[in-house]
């Protein structure tokens, strides 16, 4: 059965001006009503996931993930999956230009005029990289929740991978183009850099990694590097950025490809003959004859006069948009078991729902004392997780952590948002769930009784 994913990509909250908000709320909106309808017509019958490459917000501001969250709940119930189900990056728009100090003005000045030992000696500095991740404050918070915060060291994220064939997986790999961001980007003169912290992708037997980030490669100096690994490890690349819907196959070496996807803009700034409201169902699925990836692209855009989103014939792959990949990861398992006309036998993949497991993310800190470094396995945990980092504020959290005993007589540590998720594991790893949940939901509801 196919793993399926509804992927959106610059959907701008906040950038709408004057009568602009009425249009682009509609959008939205009606995006939610489609995506439900083609998902609920597919074999699946609803998807796995959101995959969201960037430029969530337009200007990295909290009030603006407010409004995100409420949308993508709204389109995760309608599509049948876990409200928590979401892998996303940060674009350009996703940072507070604002918070940027002289400081850090100073070091993206150093990084952009030089290259890779520059950019390694600042990120190499906890000091520097502190100084330029508070840009991403905001969409850090809103992040976390979803087990896709940025990684502290500037490297690559990863904590999600399915099944979608016998031994074969399909694992989602998270890199932030974003960090050298100033707003004076030009695709013609690339001075963003990945860095080489973060393009050494991992690569494991059964696994083929499907690469999320927002800025098309040729957005950065480093591209050829960051290329070569991409096409020796990945199968499929997918960007956003550019609003520009397009999609090709890459052949690397025999039996070994990769699918470059770059987004289309789910709300750009405007609507024309150019640019128009799009966005993406993927089906990710085994194909069992030549052991490899197979892709197929449900793209879909904006009728600018029936005012809905329909079927896009003519971007990403037209009426052919299934993709085989050459898969060399899928092939390093062996064979899979046949029967005598050559079948798989696999307990009817076919015919059961993918397995999603959600891992301890790759690239997680130190730990603190003896708390778990893993999710504990409870009932209702990714959900609780969510909604303590999105939906509380500091004060929220720490009242919870302290009331629940959690923190330590003896602790003296800085509280970040990594040791509140180590004590927030520890409290579920101690059966303490339930009390967790229902002091959010207090929290919330005392809330919403001052605002009232």
């Amino acid at each position: 059965m196919p793993a399926v994913f509804v992927h959106v990509s610059d959907i701008h909250f906040g950038q709408e001006r004057d009568h602009s908000i009425h249009i682009h709320d509609d959008v939205k909106l009606q995006l939610i009503e489609d995506a439900a309808d083609v998902v609920a017509k597919l074999p699946a019958g609803v998807a796995q996931g959101i995959l969201v490459t960037g430029d969530i917000a337009q200007s990295g501001n909290w009030q603006e993930y407010e409004e995100a969250s409420k949308w993508l709940d709204e389109l995760a119930g309608r599509i049948g999956c876990p409200i928590h189900r979401v892998q996303m990056v940060p674009g350009n728009h996703d940072l507070d230009r604002k918070k940027l100090s002289v400081g850090g003005s100073a070091l993206l000045d150093y990084i952009r005029a030089g290259g890779q030992a520059e950019y390694e000696k600042v990120f190499a500095n906890p000091n520097d990289r502190a100084t330029l991740l508070a840009r991403f404050e905001d969409y850090g918070r809103f992040s976390f929740g979803y087990r896709c915060a940025l990684d502290e060291e500037a490297r690559f994220a990863t904590n999600l991978r399915i099944e979608i064939g016998p031994d074969r997986w399909i694992r989602f790999v998270r890199l932030n183009s974003a960090l050298l961001c100033t707003g004076k980007e030009k695709e013609e003169q690339p001075e963003l850099m990945i860095g080489s912290r973060q393009f050494t992708l991992p690569r494991k037997t059964g696994e083929e990694n499907v690469v999320l980030v927002h800025h098309p490669l040729h957005w950065c100096k480093d591209a050829a590097d960051v290329r070569e690994y991409v096409n020796a490890r990945a199968r499929v690349f997918i960007s956003g950025h550019e609003h520009n819907p397009k999609v090709h196959v890459e052949p690397v070496a025999d039996g070994c490809d990769v699918l470059m996807l770059a987004a289309g803009a789910a709300v750009p700034y405007r609507s024309n003959d150019e640019y128009t409201y799009t966005y993406n169902i993927i089906e990710f699925d085994w194909d069992e004859v030549n052991d490899a990836l197979a892709v197929t692209m449900h793209p879909r855009a904006w009728n600018r006069t029936r005012k809905c989103f329909e079927a896009d014939g003519k971007r990403l792959g037209g009426k052919d948009r299934r993709f085989s990949l050459g898969s060399p990861n899928f092939r390093k398992v062996g064979p899979v078991t046949s029967d005598v006309d050559g079948n798989a036998i696999a307990e009817d993949v076919g015919d059961t729902k993918p397995v999603v497991e959600e891992v301890p993310t790759e690239t997680a800190g130190a730990e603190l004392g003896e708390m778990p470094s893993v999710p504990p396995a409870a009932e209702g945990y990714e959900l609780a997780l969510l909604r303590f980092f999105r939906d509380l504020v500091e004060s929220e959290r720490l009242r919870i952590l302290v009331e629940l005993d959690a923190i330590p007589s003896d602790f003296d540590e800085r509280m970040t948002q990594g040791v509140e998720r180590r004590l927030f594991d520890w409290l579920v790893s101690e059966g303490r769930l339930p009390d967790v949940t229902a002091m959010i939901e207090k929290m919330i509801s005392e809330r919403k009784d001052e605002d009232a």
